[in-house]
């Protein structure tokens, strides 16, 4: 009996857990029509012709390279690329990844049922890879959008895209994370996956297992070029806000307030007397912009934005680039180890700029050794061209400050919010610190300023 019993139970208990396997046959069937094939041409010049000397054939030279010198072939080539996309309205609106359509000279868009369109590039925007074309057709089966912050970790999503021309390629995972911040990418809250992503996909949905769409597939990390089990895509709530910007005016505004922040950490935290690391820590602020207006400092952490929590420094671009220019907000920081809010109102972002600064003058005249640096005054060109009043120049960093990240360059501007304006008072205000405790030395490296936590520990 006991036999029969175990028997039976080899059979029943792969069947039960095949059971609680999601079935994905009817998502694909129902929503398989609205994921589209993408692929673009653009010429491009080729690279070899500037190395051969455009000469006219009476020129003397002219038959020597004709004879000598190999033919670099034609003067541009069309270069093909393949990605995905989706159907989001039913007169022909497409939403795809910006660098699917960049730069391309033409674009082709193929339908489930094998027709293929010429598209229009609606408009693209790089900070998010978000772009929007368009089809002359009508009838399309538009996706339906689902609600990104519903995703729970360990949820079922299903990727629909062409990986390698391989159209209506269908994969399958689970959400691995959510909020995810890429380097260079600080305007999307990455959702990411262990789905099956490979060149190609790009652009293509990703879907819950209630058919809405919930992500924009967009990028993979890789070692190889090729899927590894981390696939990012963009929050469809963020997609599309970008494409209906796109389609109205056919750009994106994002707002702006004027600040250089950086993360808080645990030291960061004790120092500046938070109960927890969270929030983002204000460097520096651009004069006469919104944040120095409504009377934002250096040393100051932004907690609340909008009334949206900033949880964390990657917080803050997506929430601040979200929010409309001209808009009066609210912000809670914190100061002085106790909080308050300020209101201010947000700019318009614009085109990146960079700034470089070079050291310049002779070597300044008073030098000390303390803490692990050799710390020496500011000379009064330096102090002109960073447009400071103080600080002390570090010549070289090595023990505690070395490990605390300080660098040779850097320029030390305050400990714990206190303006510093020489060596010997910086070395005045440090012996009057307990041993062991941890300070926020305010930083200038370079056009930017930051925050490096440093234990007082030797004098």
């Amino acid at each position: 009996m006991l036999r029969r019993i175990v028997f039976a139970l080899l059979f029943l208990v792969p069947a039960a857990v095949a059971g609680q396997l999601p079935d994905f046959t009817e998502l694909v069937e129902k929503q398989g029509a609205a994921v589209v094939n993408i692929s673009t041409t653009q010429s491009v010049r080729n690279p070899l012709l500037p190395q051969i000397p455009n000469l006219q054939e009476d020129d003397p030279f002219y038959e020597f390279f004709r004879r000598f010198i190999p033919s670099p072939g034609p003067r541009e080539f069309q270069s093909q690329s393949l990605g995905s996309g989706f159907v989001i309205s039913s007169d022909g609106y497409i939403l795809t990844n910006a660098h699917v359509v960049d730069a391309a000279d033409e674009v082709t868009v193929k339908l489930n049922d094998k027709r293929e369109f010429k598209a229009k590039v609606i408009g693209a925007d790089r900070r998010t890879d978000v772009a929007l074309i368009k089809i002359d057709a009508g009838g399309l089966q538009p996706v339906r959008f689902g609600d990104p912050t519903r995703l729970k970790v360990g949820e079922w999503v299903v990727a629909i895209g062409s990986p390698f021309g391989f159209e209506n390629s269908v994969t399958a995972g689970i959400v691995s994370a959510k909020g995810r911040s890429l380097p260079q990418e600080n305007f999307v809250p990455f959702i990411q996956t262990d789905v099956a992503v490979n060149p190609g996909n790009s652009g293509g949905p990703l879907f819950n297992l209630r058919g809405e769409v919930v992500g924009v597939n967009s990028q993979i990390y890789s070692r190889t070029g090729g899927f590894m089990g981390l696939s990012f895509a963009i929050p469809i709530d963020v997609a599309n806000d970008i494409a209906q910007q796109l389609r109205t005016t056919g750009k994106v505004t994002r707002g702006r307030i004027g600040v250089v922040i950086q993360s808080i950490t645990k030291e960061l935290a004790e120092s500046f007397g938070l109960a927890r690391p969270a929030g983002a820590l204000v460097s520096s602020v651009e004069k006469g912009g919104p944040a120095d207006k409504a009377g934002v400092e250096s040393g100051d952490v932004i907690l609340r934005f909008d009334g949206k929590p900033v949880n964390s420094s990657e917080d803050l671009p997506r929430i601040v680039g979200a929010t409309r220019p001209g808009s009066k907000v609210t912000v809670q920081i914190w100061r002085n180890k106790a909080g308050r809010d300020v209101q201010l109102v947000v700019a318009e972002m614009q085109d990146d700029r960079a700034t470089r600064l070079s050291r310049r003058g002779g070597k300044p005249p008073a030098m000390a050794s303390q803490y692990g640096m050799a710390l020496a005054d500011l000379s009064e060109a330096q102090r002109k061209e960073l447009k400071v009043d103080g600080g002390v120049l570090v010549e070289n960093a090595q023990g505690a400050a070395a490990r605390a990240g300080i660098r040779r360059g850097d320029v030390i501007l305050a400990v714990n919010n206190q303006d510093i304006k020489s060596v010997e008072q910086f070395k005045e205000l440090m012996s009057q610190l307990d041993k062991g405790r941890i300070v926020a030395l305010l930083i200038r490296r370079g056009a930017n300023s930051l925050y490096v936590p440093f234990r007082v520990d030797v004098g």
